[in-house]
């Protein structure tokens, strides 16, 4: 890390655990259960990436994106995606305003700017209108009426996926699930955690959230985490593993081989080192340990890697293609 001195790192290191804790027990307090899922929410936030989030109706997908803005003092956007939702309805689109007896073309900001976005449902939406997020996920930007206009800082996006009732949904296309850093699948409540939520949803005391970090720290701790180290052991590593998802690879197992069309991207080396490297700072440690990346190598792998028409009629799944390859690098 190239911060000043030991202290100086020591005292970083510190006050990202910290606030990195404040925010998650801010989440807690409304949100039941899966752990897994709010830490991935809050990993891509500080790793300056965006999440995917998959799960039958009433699982707490859209609630969960609520409340981390709701404990974040930062703007909100929502988009709630429908076929006939167009890209202006997104992006924004150019009014005409007159004043003065003057008319002009006045550029009206669509929900995408906002440092939190909530994409609902965002598979029911057209590809025109999908693509409309492929510039602003990667580049911080949009593009309208051939003028440029950068997002603010910070910006992500969170989007949900309904996998049932899937009549009138368009599939993401590879090139946009890869802009994702993580994809967390969202479970369904144990018993334990359904009483809990019968006595928060349906009493007069509902518990609210104050927001505990603000634009500036956010910004504060994702420049910190870009400073921790990746070490050559974590490096060959995440090198490794990324090949063996790939069926051309030497590395490939007889899964992979078998069943894979086309295996990891670049993407998923990058999202499981900047996860590891906020893992590793969360946990009050200024270095990278494999087990940091082991916690999210499923979430960064599952929705990179294209099984084939053999996978899908044989019902190989890119979980069992993942455990093999962990496997394979020695992880497993």
């Amino acid at each position: 890390m190239t911060a000043p001195g030991v202290k100086e790192t020591a005292q970083a290191v510190a006050g990202f655990a910290e606030d990195a804790g404040r925010l998650r027990a801010a989440v807690g307090r409304v949100i039941v259960g899966n752990d897994d899922v709010v830490e991935s929410a809050v990993l891509c936030l500080f790793a300056g990436g965006h999440l995917l989030l998959e799960g039958v109706p009433g699982t707490g997908k859209t609630l969960l994106v609520r409340t981390l803005a709701d404990a974040l003092d930062l703007s909100f956007g929502r988009v709630q995606c429908t076929p006939d939702l167009m890209p202006a309805d997104v992006v924004g689109t150019y009014l005409v305003t007159e004043e003065a007896g003057r008319r002009e073309f006045v550029f009206r900001e669509g929900p995408v700017f906002a440092n939190i976005l909530l994409a609902d449902e965002v598979n029911r939406s057209t590809p025109k209108t999908q693509s409309a997020l492929l510039e602003a996920m990667q580049e911080r930007q949009v593009t309208s009426g051939g003028k440029t206009f950068p997002l603010p800082d910070p910006f992500v996006v969170l989007a949900t996926v309904n996998p049932i009732e899937m009549e009138g949904t368009y599939p993401l296309p590879e090139a946009q699930l890869d802009r994702f850093l993580l994809k967390s699948m969202v479970p369904n409540s144990s018993v334990t955690e359904m009483e809990t939520i019968l006595d928060r949803t349906t009493s007069d005391d509902t518990p609210g959230v104050e927001a505990v970090l603000d634009a500036e720290r956010v910004r504060a701790m994702q420049e910190l985490v870009r400073q921790v180290p990746l070490g050559d052991r974590p490096r060959s590593w995440i090198a490794r593993l990324i090949h063996a998802t790939r069926p051309e690879a030497g590395e490939a197992g007889p899964l992979t081989r078998r069943y894979v069309r086309y295996g990891a991207s670049v993407r998923a080396a990058q999202a499981l080192a900047l996860g590891g490297k906020v893992l590793a700072l969360i946990g009050g440690r200024a270095a990278v340990a494999r087990e940091d990346m082991l916690r999210i190598a499923h979430a960064a792998l599952r929705h990179r890697i294209v099984l084939n028409f053999e996978a899908e009629a044989e019902g190989i799944t890119t979980e069992q293609v993942i455990d093999e390859a962990l496997e394979r690098t020695g992880a497993g």
